[in-house]
């Protein structure tokens, strides 16, 4: 595991947030947040049942404007950009490009998202032969999230974890600089988690990947610096080994989830 983000140099900050606020009709769902993420680094977001993680990601994205603060990526305040700008810029979420076209093939899927990266998404006209064009492409993609062999199958006739692996290709396909990752493995079973698990370690390899997750035994296997949100503010942030044996931390995480916790080494 490496050190916490906050010794980052401002070079090695990719995404910066500042007394981040997010208030609701008085209901404050995201509390003065200071978030470092450092470049080629896997950040995760954890926190109880309430704690403001999706919150947070959608300020980050923009599907949300901050009350107050700050949010810089690679320096630059990017705080009243819309969500099309933050994109642009290569902040993708993964759920803005899933596989929503069921009846489509897996390598149709990642060729619409392709299309959208190239500006191309809506020109229907174009020849059969430029979108074969974009195969080659979208079969790289398919083998980096290991679904070279599904390339022609219907995305409806996907595991449910496949389809998670067909929504990261997705999300690569728009070359993104920072990746956001929300609950990635969530309602998954051991296998597809594991899967999964191994397939956001490997694709991390040159990006920077911010995640929300609530399994802590994929947090403590792949993360290199950990947030712990509480109430919308920061509790503790670190590597694995330090955060989980915070007792702050500790206190949040009773009953069933601090077994969890404590079990994920």
């Amino acid at each position: 595991m490496t050190s916490t983000a906050n010794t980052a140099s401002p070079t090695d900050t990719i995404l910066e947030t500042r007394a981040l606020t997010k208030e609701f009709k008085g209901f404050v769902a995201v509390n003065q947040v200071d978030l470092k993420v450092r470049r080629g680094h896997i950040h995760a977001l954890i926190g109880p049942n309430g704690a403001g993680k999706t919150t947070c990601f959608n300020l980050l994205t923009k599907f949300l404007t901050p009350t107050r603060g700050q949010i810089l990526f690679n320096g630059d305040d990017i705080t009243r950009e819309k969500p099309a700008q933050i994109a642009r810029r290569g902040v993708i979420r993964s759920f803005q490009i899933s596989a929503v076209f069921p009846h489509l093939s897996v390598l149709e899927n990642v060729r619409v998202a392709l299309q959208r990266r190239l500006g191309t998404s809506f020109h229907f006209w174009k020849s059969e032969r430029t979108l074969h064009g974009l195969n080659d492409r979208a079969r790289a993609l398919l083998a980096e999230v290991d679904l070279a062999g599904y390339a022609d199958t219907p995305t409806v006739e996907l595991s449910y974890g496949r389809k998670r692996a067909l929504e990261i290709a997705t999300t690569l396909a728009m070359e993104p600089e920072l990746m956001l990752l929300d609950e990635p493995t969530q309602g998954m079973g051991l296998e597809d988690v594991d899967r999964i698990r191994q397939l956001i370690k490997k694709v991390s390899a040159n990006r920077t990947i911010l995640m929300v997750e609530h399994n802590m035994s994929v947090v403590a296997s792949i993360a290199d610096t950990i947030t712990v949100l509480q109430r919308g503010a920061t509790l503790a942030e670190g590597p694995y080994a330090e955060v989980s044996k915070n007792p702050a931390v500790v206190e949040a995480y009773m009953g069933t989830a601090n077994v969890e916790l404590q079990g994920a080494h």
